[in-house]
C-alpha cells in the first residue's frame, strides 16, 4: 500500500492523526439521573433536579451505563480497570449548568485496546491495527439553540447528563482514508455490541480529530483538534484540509498554534475557535460526591457473556465455514443490520431447501449482495427499508433452487415483489412465469431456432463451438425464458451432435 504523502513546495510531508470520538451510550437514562434520553423531544423536557445542578442534588452512577462502556471496552480487546474514578473538569459556559463536567481524567474506566481496519474494502485482508489509549465515560453538556430569537440564544438542557463514552485513539493513522476506515469500523463495532446507535447525523456519535504534519521519519508536529465532526466523509474532508493548510503555513515560515478549531462542511474548511485548554487549565480534581467504582470479575464476565459474535469473527466464519469470498464477507458483515437480515435469509434458505446453510450460502449471499442490493440502490433504499422480506428472499431462492423457475426469470419475479410485495410463489403462478420441462416443447423451440440459423449451424460444425451460447441463448428468448436451462443444453447437444 502506497503511503500518502502531501506533495508541499519543498519536499513531502506526513500527516499524522488521533481521534477522540464520543459516543452516546444506549441508556433509557443518563448517567446520573433518571431522566430519559430519547432523541427529538421538545426542549428542556427530559431535565431532573440532578441535570439541572440544583442544589443539593447528588448524582447517582447508572449501572447500566457502565455495563455498556464496559462491553465496548471487551469487543475490542482493551483492558478492563477494576478500580475507575470520577474527576470533576471545570469549565463555564451557559450549555452546563453545573460549571463543571464529571468526567475521568486519571483513572479510566477501560485503558488499552486496538481496532483493526482495512483500508480498501476490495483488499479486506490488507489490515492495519490502530490503538486505542483508553475509554472514559462522562456526562454530555446540554445545547445552545441560536435560532429560537433574534437576539438571544436559549439552553436546552435534554442532553445535559447524558452518558458518552470518550474512545481515545493513538495516533496511529496517517491518511484521511485510514481515519475514515478506523472511524466507520468503530462504529460498526458499537452497533453490533449496542452500546451506542452510531448515528452520527443526530450526533450520538461524534469526533474529534487531531491533525499534524512532519516530515516523514521526524519527530510528531504540534497538533491541532477540530471539534465534534458528525460523518465519515466530513472527517475525511477536515484531515485532508487540515493537513493542506499546517503544510502551507510551515512551508512559508510560520508556526502551527495548539487550538481548537470547527469544521465548515459547506465549504469543507477548518477555522479557529480558540487556543487549546490544557488538562490543568481544568483544574481536573477528584468528584468528592461520587465514590470510585470497583468491578467484581463476575460483572466483568457478565459483560462478557453478552456480548453478541463481533464482525471479524463473523466475517471470518462466514469465508472458512460458509464458503464465502472475503469481499461478499466483508459486504455482510460491515453493518449489523445486514448480517442479521442474511442470517435469516439463509437459515430459512436451508430449511425450505433442506440444505445445510453451508449448501445455500452463496446462492443466498450473491442474491444478497447483486440482485437485492442492486435494485434498492436504484430505488433509493435501503435494506431497512426493503418491502421484500428475508422470508421472501428464501422463498424465492427455492423456487430457483427446486427448477421451478430460472435465475432470469427470478430477477423479473423479484421486481414484481418490490412492487406489489406478493409472496414470489403466487407471483409466478399468476404470471405463468413456471420453468418449461416438456422435452417437446423445448425440441420445438431449439428445431426452430435451428432452422432459422442454418448458417451458423454449419458454422458450429465446421469448428466454431463457441456458437453454441448463441443457440441457448436464442432458445431461451424464443421461450421467455421459462425453457429448463439444463434442457435446453442437453437437447442443443443433441442435435447438433
Amino acid at each position: 500500500m502506497t503511503a500518502y504523502r502531501i506533495q508541499g513546495a519543498t519536499g513531502e510531508w506526513e500527516v499524522v492523526i488521533g481521534l477522540e470520538v464520543h459516543a452516546q451510550v444506549t441508556s433509557s437514562a443518563k448517567l446520573f439521573s433518571g431522566a430519559a434520553t430519547a432523541f427529538g423531544a421538545e426542549p428542556n423536557t427530559q431535565v431532573s433536579l440532578i441535570d439541572a445542578a440544583m442544589p443539593g442534588m447528588l448524582p447517582v452512577p447508572n449501572r447500566e451505563c457502565i455495563r455498556q462502556a464496559v462491553r465496548t471496552g471487551i469487543a475490542i480487546n482493551a483492558q478492563i480497570n477494576k478500580w475507575s474514578r470520577f474527576d470533576r473538569k471545570n469549565y463555564f459556559y451557559a450549555d452546563l449548568p453545573q460549571g463543571y463536567q464529571i468526567s475521568q481524567l486519571y483513572h479510566p474506566l477501560v485503558g488499552e485496546g486496538s481496532v483493526e481496519i482495512a483500508v480498501d474494502e476490495k483488499k479486506p485482508d490488507e489490515t492495519k491495527t490502530i490503538g486505542v489509549e483508553r475509554i472514559h465515560v462522562e456526562q454530555d453538556a446540554g445545547k445552545l439553540m441560536h435560532d429560537q430569537h433574534p437576539t438571544m440564544s436559549y439552553v436546552d438542557l435534554n442532553r445535559s447528563g447524558v452518558a458518552l463514552m470518550e474512545i481515545v485513539s493513538r495516533p496511529d493513522m496517517r491518511s484521511p482514508a485510514e481515519a475514515g476506515a478506523y472511524l466507520s469500523k468503530l462504529r460498526t463495532i458499537l452497533r453490533y455490541v449496542g452500546s451506542c446507535d452510531g448515528n452520527m447525523d443526530q450526533g450520538s456519535m461524534r469526533a474529534d480529530v487531531n491533525v499534524s504534519v512532519r516530515r516523514p521519519g521526524e519527530p510528531f508536529g504540534t497538533r491541532t483538534e477540530t471539534k465534534n465532526v458528525n460523518s465519515v466523509r466530513f472527517v475525511m474532508q477536515a484531515i485532508e484540509y487540515e493537513a493542506n493548510r499546517q503544510v502551507d503555513v510551515l512551508e512559508g515560515g510560520g508556526k502551527i498554534v495548539q487550538e481548537t478549531r470547527l469544521f465548515d462542511p459547506d465549504s469543507g474548511t477548518t477555522r479557529s475557535m480558540r487556543s487549546k485548554e490544557d488538562a490543568h487549565d481544568y483544574r481536573y480534581f477528584p468528584d468528592p460526591d461520587l465514590l470510585p467504582l470497583e468491578l467484581t470479575d463476575a460483572f466483568i464476565e457478565d459483560c462478557r457473556a453478552s456480548l453478541p459474535e463481533l464482525p471479524d469473527a463473523k466475517r471470518h466464519r462466514y469465508e472458512t465455514v460458509l464458503g464465502l469470498s472475503s469481499y461478499n464477507a466483508g459486504v455482510l458483515t460491515a453493518e449489523v443490520e445486514t448480517a442479521r437480515w442474511f442470517e435469516k435469509l439463509l437459515a430459512e434458505s436451508a430449511r425450505r431447501q433442506g440444505k445445510s446453510e453451508s449448501d445455500v450460502a452463496r446462492q443466498a449471499s450473491n442474491w444478497l449482495t447483486s440482485e437485492l442490493f442492486g435494485v434498492l440502490n436504484k430505488l433509493g433504499k435501503n435494506l431497512e427499508d426493503s418491502p421484500v422480506s428475508p422470508e421472501a428472499g428464501a422463498e424465492l431462492l427455492a423456487l430457483v433452487g427446486d427448477g421451478t423457475i430460472s435465475g432470469s426469470i427470478a430477477k423479473q419475479v423479484l421486481e414484481k415483489m418490490l412492487e406489489t410485495g406478493d409472496a414470489p410463489g403466487s407471483i409466478v403462478e399468476r404470471e405463468g412465469l413456471k420453468q418449461t420441462t416438456d422435452t417437446g416443447a423445448i425440441e420445438a423451440a431449439v428445431d426452430a431456432v435451428l432452422a432459422a440459423n442454418a448458417d451458423k449451424v454449419a458454422q458450429y460444425k465446421g469448428g466454431k463451438e463457441a456458437l453454441f451460447g448463441f443457440f441457448v441463448g436464442q432458445t431461451m428468448k424464443a421461450m421467455q425464458g421459462k425453457g429448463n436451462p439444463q434442457l435446453v443444453n442437453q437437447v442443443l447437444k443433441d442435435k447438433l451432435a
